[in-house]
């Protein structure tokens, strides 16, 4: 089906179930589209595309959970959109601070620990911790108790590979990316509105992902990027950390739906160094 006719179908379906709404349900249709418009709106790139992808395609469970999201932006600090690690109150930047100063000091480690469990394949998502639940891992710096990091992963991109325009469902969290083994090219890149951000000119990226993005890797070789969710920062971060455990309950189902393009990889603990006269225990 070329591209044409299949806008020309989504929008005989949208307009027959919009039909259908104001028929049956006029006051929450009309509610529902008022929370898309005021939340789609937040974007800085405003084309069809942007529109399209919200109420037509991949953003609508973002439009379907606008309501929630913009009762999240009244709980929380102004909404930057791209964040720079000063806008972080400190407490949260000392988490922050803590986890990438772990992962540059570790990266050699924990790369070849990627490559050893990822020997081919599209896209990866290599998981210490994913909205709280942690998998077995010899970090030991991911260990400890975090406030507000919820997620603690590294996402890999072959050689010429590239996510599509697409919103994150939830604006409980800041999406963190820091790129590990940054490579003096444009061809890598993460695309946030009519923005974009290089790797090479900075290694790290804090955004709102319920806006439209797309990461980008057109050059021959694999991109590693740390992959973060934090709470926002808000006067409420036991309510929003509270929030973010009751949508954890939902996160296979959630991955199934947005990672499906993806292969979830899980670290592979090693034995600790075997003490004088005893035998090694595999770590936790």
């Amino acid at each position: 089906m070329s591209m044409s006719k299949r806008i020309v179908r989504k929008l005989a379906i949208a307009a027959l179930a919009l039909a259908a709404g104001f028929y049956f349900i006029p006051f929450v249709t009309l509610f529902f589209l008022c929370t898309g418009l005021i939340d789609v709106m937040r974007n800085t790139r405003r084309d069809a595309m942007v529109f399209e992808r919200y109420f037509l395609g991949n953003g609508i469970p973002t439009w379907l959970l606008s309501p929630f999201n913009l009762l999240i932006d009244l709980l929380s600090h102004r909404n930057k959109g791209v964040y720079k690690l000063d806008d972080m109150p400190p407490e949260w930047r000392e988490e922050l601070d803590f986890v990438l100063d772990t992962f540059r000091a570790r990266k050699d480690e924990i790369v070849g620990d990627i490559d050893q469990v990822f020997e081919a394949g599209r896209r990866g998502m290599y998981v210490f911790k994913w909205y709280g639940k942690e998998n077995p891992h010899n970090i030991q710096e991911f260990k400890r108790e975090f406030r507000f990091i919820k997620t603690i992963a590294v996402s890999v991109f072959s050689g010429r590979e590239s996510t599509s325009f697409h919103y994150g469902p939830l604006r409980l969290t800041l999406r963190v990316l820091y790129n590990l083994s940054p490579v003096k090219t444009d061809q890598i890149f993460i695309e946030c509105g009519n923005q974009k951000h290089y790797w090479h000119n900075e290694p790290l990226y804090i955004f709102d992902d319920t806006l439209i993005h797309r990461s980008v890797n057109q050059y021959d070789a694999r991109r590693y990027c740390v992959f973060m969710d934090i709470v926002r920062p808000t006067p409420y971060p036991g309510l929003l950390s509270f929030l973010v455990s009751v949508v954890s309950t939902l996160v296979e189902k959630i991955n199934a739906i947005f990672y499906s393009h993806w292969k979830i990889l899980r670290p592979v603990g090693k034995p600790a160094p075997a003490a004088a006269g005893k035998s090694s225990q595999p770590t936790e």
